[in-house]
């Protein structure tokens, strides 16, 4: 059904107000947080709230000077907000499919642009990808999420899990990689030739390599060379 009276409309697509847990997903591409206390999230990803939250900036010290200094090397990409109060927040990133994982003294690894929110149980750390940080656009940060609490990850479209296997690694395009398994340390691989048979230009085309066992999700989108989004 396309065409809608307003009420219809509103019935359609109105809030659920029966559902109270932490995370939420209104819609697909749109996650609310019942707040009590606080979240992180991605700066900028707030598109509306109700009650009393307040919005901070993550402070320049608050995690110490070493993962200060690691922010300072990815830049604005990794830039967190703190929502403190209580009431009801939702976040979304360029409509991006989200995925919420409710971790049990677990670990995963999510590419910086692809993290949207999460419990402040978790303990979290900034990685910078240092081999390739001066072969790609921006570098490439990644936040590593420890602990047990949820955590909310977005995707363009529907996203894919592979399963890494010992003696099966898993190879992906850094662009397309989402998240992986915390304990995974991947390898960066160049390749010449497969990116000039792709007419994507000179230079190397860039791969990550898993090897071990556990998980890799990537989504069918390349967020570093695509202008648009869906």
């Amino acid at each position: 059904m396309s065409n809608y009276s307003i009420r219809q409309f509103i019935e359609q697509t109105k809030q659920d107000e029966s559902e109270n847990d932490y995370f939420e997903l209104e819609t697909p591409r749109i996650l609310e947080v019942n707040l009590a206390d606080q979240v992180w999230a991605k700066a900028g990803a707030m598109i509306s709230y109700n009650g009393n939250i307040k919005f901070e900036r993550e402070g320049i010290l608050e995690h110490g000077v070493g993962r200060l200094f690691k922010k300072a090397m990815t830049g604005e990409g990794s830039a967190l907000m703190k929502a403190t109060g209580q009431g009801q927040l939702y976040l979304a990133d360029q409509g991006k499919k989200i995925t919420i994982f409710d971790l049990d003294n677990e670990d995963i690894t999510v590419n910086g642009n692809d993290l949207l929110a999460f419990e402040p149980s978790i303990d979290w750390d900034i990685k910078l990808m240092k081999k390739v940080a001066g072969m790609m656009s921006g570098g490439l940060f990644n936040v590593t999420l420890k602990g047990s609490g949820r955590v909310a990850i977005t995707s363009h479209y529907e996203p894919l899990t592979l399963l890494v296997r010992p003696g099966s690694p898993v190879i992906t395009d850094p662009h397309a990689t989402v998240a992986w398994s915390g304990h995974l340390e991947p390898e960066f691989k160049t390749d010449i030739s497969f990116k000039t048979f792709l007419g994507r230009g000179s230079g190397e085309s860039i791969q990550m390599e898993f090897k071990g066992e556990g998980f890799v999700i990537v989504q069918p989108f390349e967020e570093g060379h695509a202008t648009t989004s869906e």
